[in-house]
């Protein structure tokens, strides 16, 4: 029987999350949030459970933690460490409209909304999110935490840092790196390297601030 899953944070994406929990045929036990006394006490018909410490009370639940922000689902992951969440708790949803023909691992507590393209030999790091319409092609790298917002397209062996952030419809030249906690803006066409923490805006893209 598969255990229920607990989903971390009361978020935009948890609740675009929660209909797929369902639709794979799992329970959603209910959300732990840090805000739960300022949350309705149910969302979407699922429970607010309380805060994200009382998760020893749930032994016998998986854990998704939906939370948009890589860096910031790093350091809920790694808080749940110290509680006694591993790897084995973790849940991974992957939309029935994703397209991954070649079987590519995903690593866990990551997310896949509909539409998302995996081509071919490209590998998916733990708690990745990427949200509808995202196409990552051959040989493509992508690290833990990264987040990918809807329509981001990846050229083939690109490499995705751990926690970098991808905005909407934004696109990657084939063979470039993007750093660890970079932010690549919406619309941006990236088309060399970005070194870790950068934030790269616009057409081509160029570091923030830089007109020229």
């Amino acid at each position: 029987m598969r255990r229920p899953v607990l989903l971390i944070a009361a978020s935009g994406l948890a609740r675009e999350v929660l209909p797929l929990v369902r639709e794979s045929g799992r329970e959603v036990l209910g959300f732990l949030d840090d805000r739960h006394a300022e949350l309705p006490r149910t969302i979407g018909g699922a429970p607010v459970l309380g805060a994200i410490d009382d998760i020893p009370l749930y032994p016998d639940a998986d854990v998704l933690v939906c939370i948009g922000s890589g860096l910031g689902r790093e350091r809920v992951v790694a808080r749940l460490a110290e509680l006694g969440i591993d790897a084995s708790r973790y849940a991974t949803i992957v939309d029935t409209s994703v397209r991954n023909p070649g079987g590519c691992p995903i690593g866990v507590g990551s997310i896949l909304l509909a539409g998302v393209v995996i081509t071919a030999d490209a590998v998916i790091g733990a708690h990745v999110v990427a949200m509808p319409r995202v196409i990552i092609t051959h040989d493509c790298l992508v690290d833990d935490f990264a987040t990918f917002a809807a329509g981001v397209a990846l050229g083939g062996g690109v490499r995705i840092g751990r926690g970098a952030y991808l905005g909407m419809n934004a696109s990657v030249r084939p063979g470039l790196s993007i750093g660890a906690g970079a932010t690549v803006g919406m619309g941006a066409v990236v088309l060399s390297d970005m070194r870790e923490s950068e934030t790269w805006v616009g057409v081509p893209a160029r570091p923030l601030g830089v007109t020229a």
